[in-house]
């Protein structure tokens, strides 16, 4: 009686101990949500059933689901084992709801989840779903725009940079722009990026990696509060899930998420009306101004240049020069503007200059009187100006032209006419040297009779290349094999242009290879084993070593699917491409 007592014990524990290994449960990312929220459930087993039954779901609308994920692993020896049913559910109203039980069958026994209370509340500011990839992928990447001034002057220089950050949390595999702004009420200069580099920061306080993406210089030319468009961005990115591979590694969902800069506004102030000089143009900097010629002694009728040349840092592009002003005994002709101008992110630097040719009609003295220039200077908040200084050009030999040249006040007052001295036009030619123009006649000329006859004799020329092209026309299988040659020239080359895009290199490639293939060798797609293409190349006394590489590109579009490259890896891909073609159509 004891040995039956102990032995039905014994059963009864290993039983529940058996029962008690098999786990099927529910869980919610929250129970207490807004009604503009998203609530993910998940239905998780540890092992494997049939006959899933999810619940009713009262209360709520099903927008995703049911999505079924399993995970299978092995650790020291020890078998784990996890599948799960998850539904997206969206509420349809305020108040307190239950997600009641679901059922399974595992191995003949039903297994029931315990109900779960859920309070949906009123709209949130914004919605969170800690389980949703696509919120993952919202909290953990941020473009942000970077202004250096909020507040600067009219026409003074700030700078904008667009920086994306990217949370180690999350990785980003591709990006490219949506929409670009536009700055309207801007003077604009990008900023050449010669490469891109990650580094190291924080945002808000938690460590992210970030990348440079753009940087601009802006000249604001409107006073009061401008917008600063946002730059948008379509990116790729790869968030991780709760899911795992066969070895035990993390799978990854990818997501295409838009994200924005944001709308900038700076405040922009007028330039002080206390002190601004009657001849200020709008420069604002720090400038240097000269007046400078390259002679100061001459004959008349030689000439000289005249330089007013204005250097330093600020809206170098964006005023006028002052004009000189000459005594009218030097003939001026108009200026020729020169820019000598870089711009960075403290704005433009440089010079820039108007170049004046001067010719002198009489001997004597001539003053270049001074000119000023006004500028706003931004260090002192105040204008300032710069007057050069008088210039004298002494025209030594030539026509006289009185004294009255020698002061500023007496210009053009004694100016005299050029008199005519000995042969000074002599280049002229007083005696014609006229000979009769030879009449020739059209009709019946040579010329005449071959006008004539070419359009005849053209006839059986058209007659001919129509035939050829007629028959080039009807040629299915040959046209065939130009539309793929074709093709595979026109993929290669956007496999070039894409070097940097690994999915899009890699797809160019395959294609080129694929429709290259199809030229040569007179084979479809789905015919392109990379046995058959081997024995092809073979029969037409191609060389091994060409044929091996040829494959070995073929399986490294198929790997770069699953595996990242560098964009040196995809630039020896694409010259070993264009010289195995190369090889390849030397020996065909």
């Amino acid at each position: 009686m004891k040995l039956k007592l102990i032995f039905l014990i014994v059963s009864l524990t290993i039983s529940q101990l058996a029962l008690a290994q098999v786990k099927f449960e529910a869980k919610v990312s929250k129970k207490k949500l807004g009604v503009n929220e998203r609530l993910r459930v998940d239905f998780e087993m540890n092992k494997d059933g049939d006959n899933f039954t999810p619940p009713s779901f009262l209360g709520f609308t099903v927008v995703g689901g049911p999505n079924q994920s399993i995970s299978n692993s092995w650790v020291n020896g020890k078998r784990s084992y996890s599948k799960t049913f998850s539904y997206f559910l969206e509420p349809k109203g305020r108040g307190k709801f239950t997600i009641k039980q679901a059922k399974i069958e595992i191995d003949g026994q039903i297994y029931k989840t315990l109900p779960i209370r859920v309070e949906v509340t009123g709209a949130v500011d914004k919605p969170k779903d800690g389980n949703d990839t696509d919120f993952i992928a919202s909290e953990n990447l941020h473009l942000v725009a970077e202004v250096s001034k909020a507040d600067p002057y009219l026409n003074e220089a700030i700078t904008v940079v667009y920086k994306l950050y990217v949370s180690p949390r999350i990785s980003v595999s591709n990006w490219r722009e949506l929409d670009s702004p536009t700055y309207s009420d801007f003077w604009s200069q990008a900023i050449d990026m010669k490469q891109l580099k990650i580094e190291n920061g924080q945002y808000n306080g938690e460590p992210y990696r970030f990348v440079v993406l753009r940087k601009t210089v802006l000249y604001p030319q409107k006073t009061g509060k401008l917008n600063i468009e946002p730059l948008t961005l379509t990116v790729s990115i790869d968030v991780p899930t709760k899911r795992r591979d066969i070895f035990g590694g993390r799978l990854y969902n990818t997501v295409n998420k838009t994200v924005a800069a944001g709308n900038r506004t700076i405040s922009v102030k007028p330039l002080p009306e206390q002190g601004k000089p009657d001849d200020f143009s709008g420069a604002v900097g720090s400038f240097d101004f000269r007046v400078t010629t390259n002679k100061k002694e001459l004959d008349a009728t030689e000439s000289l240049e005249a330089k007013v040349l204005v250097s330093g840092n600020g809206n170098l592009k964006l005023f006028d020069l002052p004009k000189l002003t000459v005594p009218s005994g030097l003939e001026q002709y108009e200026p020729e503007h020169n820019e000598r101008v870089r711009t960075n992110l403290t704005g433009m630097g440089g010079n820039i200059s108007d170049s004046y040719t001067l010719v002198p009609q009489y001997k004597g003295k001539y003053p270049i009187p001074s000119i000023s220039f006004s500028y706003f200077d931004l260090k002192t908040e105040s204008y300032k100006r710069i007057t050069s200084d008088e210039i004298i050009i002494n025209v030594k030999t030539g026509p006289d032209g009185g004294d009255a040249i020698s002061t500023t006040t007496s210009i053009g007052t004694n100016k005299k006419l050029v008199t005519q001295t000995g042969n000074q036009f002599r280049f002229l030619k007083m005696k014609s040297n006229l000979k009769p123009i030879q009449r020739s006649h059209f009709f019946k000329s040579t010329a005449f009779w071959v006008s004539l006859t070419a359009p005849l004799l053209a006839i059986p020329l058209f007659l001919f290349f129509g035939k050829k092209r007629e028959e080039r026309l009807g040629d299915v299988s040959g046209n065939r094999v130009r539309k793929a040659d074709k093709l595979a020239r026109k993929y290669l080359s956007e496999a070039k242009r894409n070097l940097g895009n690994q999915k899009e290199f890699y797809i160019a490639m395959e294609r080129a290879l694929h429709n290259y293939l199809k030229a040569k060798l007179h084979i479809q797609t789905s015919e392109m084993s990379k046995d058959r293409i081997q024995r092809l190349l073979k029969e037409r006394e191609v060389d091994d070593a060409v044929a091996i590489e040829f494959i070995a590109l073929l399986e490294s579009c198929e790997f770069a699917r699953y595996t990242p490259s560098s964009t040196s890896a995809m630039q020896q891909d694409y010259d070993k491409a264009s010289r195995v073609i190369a090889s390849i159509d030397k020996q065909l």
